[in-house]
């Protein structure tokens, strides 16, 4: 081991030591080798590629799909003193150049980014100033279409090794089989796939599943058998409110948790259980990402997941503090039989896809040809109702869209303000000549959002207030006025649901859909959907062994723990 990188892991994480497989993967790295690591949830991925960087002279590009994860890592950095940037959709331009012109000229050591942004124009001209000497690919199962979680935008991350020919790539995931990780290396163009697989065993984890018709009545037997707090995961959002409320009338201290939430309400709910002013979360899937909270004592799915990456990933956020935990996974008959039924409703036919697509068009009204890279609000309840689609077909056939990168439907989008001048500049000079009470507005502007006269540009209300000492309600009413006056075209920020499209409208029938992977997606994931259902129903083998076998690690043990090796003990 490298003596340079213990001293950092012992300067700026505290540890004497690194846990089995992050040294392999950290020399690895360090010779500028290509490779995949595959680390359980919690098993210290981050400090993979955070200590070979901080080794190395330049900045370690790292790839990530989820803002929350983005900033929390940057948040962590900057608390040991280290350099740290990310670049998320809710910045403007000018603090995306901002951000960037810092980045390569400056000592910062990680920037993260999202996959889309790797596209950009702006990107690309600053990717050579970058001194890029490490790309990180986290999530990397995202790359693959064989995968639980395939978006399409990981695909092009490859198109950086052209760029950057000798930068090695660290691709890192939790969660994926042997199928999964293959697709990986290829994908990434790994000429020489180097596979590193932590055991997915956990030695404090205890799994078990038990079939319950009275399933509140289990969580509570649970919560009281064993203290400290937990997450119980739910399938819908309603039945995250009505667990919360039964178990509160329970005298079991609870919240509720899900995406339809405001930020600001998630974020105080979140907080609260981290502090342990609540003791269980009820939650959808929406939450966990990100999150360190390292006791958790119990993890438990009222309702099944639909796969075993899943569950794992959700029930892994027990028991990181390494003390002993429960992953608790409670079903009934009727469940499994909706679960076998689900790949003919997360698949539509393409012809109802199609339909679909045409009632969405209709709905937002745009022209053919246009709509390429705009966002509309989109009101999925609204638009089920007036074109009488069942919603759970509209859902899944958006997300069939997206994968064929048509358009892509987010829930929690945050579009920032954007203005355009829609005035030639001697126009604009006259109307402040009439109207100066406007001056002050409009030559903030000008002074400080460049290309506002060419394309719509991101600004942000707040610093315009800042900058002219406004009350920020005075400058948006300002601003709503020069768009009534045609001098700017003013579309204000956007944070409800919103429809991306990421290409032109198309006819229908001309949608440009891969039948043939289409249906192979399908078939796979009623596979995975066979797999977790066979994991439930087992009553003889070690369940953290059937786990570690399907991700490929067929070195694992029986763990002494489960609810299946603690019966056998009985015997």
């Amino acid at each position: 081991m490298n003596s340079t990188a213990l001293n950092i892991l012992t300067k700026y994480w505290g540890f004497p030591a690194f846990r089995p497989m992050q040294e392999q993967i950290i020399d690895s790295v360090m010779e500028g080798n290509d490779a995949l690591a595959l680390f359980p949830t919690g098993g210290g991925k981050s400090i993979c590629f955070q200590v070979p960087a901080l080794a190395r002279e330049g900045l370690c590009l790292v790839i990530s799909p989820l803002i929350a994860l983005m900033k929390d890592q940057v948040e962590q950095l900057r608390k040991k003193g280290i350099t740290a940037f990310a670049i998320t959709s809710a910045m403007s331009r000018r603090e995306v150049i901002n951000t960037l012109k810092v980045a390569s000229s400056s000592n910062c050591k990680f920037l993260y980014v999202s996959p889309e942004r790797l596209e950009t124009t702006l990107f690309k001209e600053y990717l050579l100033s970058l001194a890029v000497s490490l790309i990180a690919v986290d999530e990397a199962h995202c790359i693959s279409q064989w995968g639980y979680d395939f978006r399409p935008p990981y695909l092009r991350i490859a198109a950086l090794r052209e760029a950057l020919p000798d930068v090695p790539v660290l691709a890192l995931t939790a969660s994926a089989t042997p199928e999964v990780q293959r697709d990986i290396c290829e994908k990434l163009g790994f000429g020489r796939p180097l596979i590193f697989r932590q055991s997915f065993e956990r030695a404090n984890l205890s799994y078990s599943a038990f079939e319950e018709e009275r399933k509140l009545d289990k969580i509570q037997e649970v919560l009281r058998n064993v203290e400290g707090s937990s997450i119980v995961y739910c399938r819908s959002r309603w039945r995250t409110r009505e667990i919360s409320d039964e178990l509160n009338a329970r005298g079991i201290v609870a919240d509720f948790y899900h995406g339809g939430l405001r930020q600001d309400i998630r974020s105080l709910k979140q907080e609260a259980w981290i502090q342990n002013q609540v003791r269980v979360m009820v939650c959808t899937n929406a939450f966990g990402m990100g999150i360190d909270k390292p006791d958790v004592r119990t993890v438990i799915h009222a309702d099944m997941p639909d796969c075993l990456e899943n569950y794992y990933q959700e029930a892994g956020r027990a028991g990181r503090d390494g003390k002993k935990s429960y992953a608790v996974l409670l079903y009934n008959s009727k469940e499994i039989e909706d679960l076998r039924s689900l790949p003919g409703i997360h698949f539509p036919e393409p012809a109802q896809i199609r339909l679909v697509y045409q009632g969405v068009m209709n709905y937002l009204q745009v022209p053919a040809g246009s709509g390429q890279g705009q966002y509309y609000d989109f009101d999925i309840q609204d638009f089920t109702g007036k074109f009488r689609f069942d919603k759970r077909c509209v859902v899944y056939s958006l997300k069939a869209l997206e994968q064929e990168e048509i358009l892509a439907y987010s829930e929690q989008v945050f579009a920032p303000s954007r203005i355009q001048f829609t005035v030639s500049r001697e126009f604009l000079q006259e109307f402040e000549d009439q109207t100066p009470l406007f001056s002050p507005v409009i030559d903030t502007l000008l002074r400080n959002y460049g290309g506002i006269f060419n394309q719509p540009v991101a600004v942000f209300e707040k610093s315009i207030a800042y900058l002219m000492r406004r009350d920020l309600q005075q400058v948006i009413a300002e601003l709503h006025q020069l768009h009534e006056h045609r001098i700017i075209r003013y579309a204000p920020q956007k944070d409800n649901p919103q429809l991306y499209f990421i290409q032109n409208h198309i006819a229908a029938n001309n949608l440009p859909f891969d039948l043939r992977n289409y249906a192979n997606r399908k078939k796979r994931y009623g596979e995975r959907i066979g797999v977790l259902i066979e994991y439930a129903l087992q009553k003889e083998s070690c369940r953290s062994r059937i786990i570690a076998q399907y991700f490929g690690d067929e070195q694992s043990k029986p763990c002494g723990i489960c609810d299946n090796c603690l019966k056998k003990r009985r015997l």
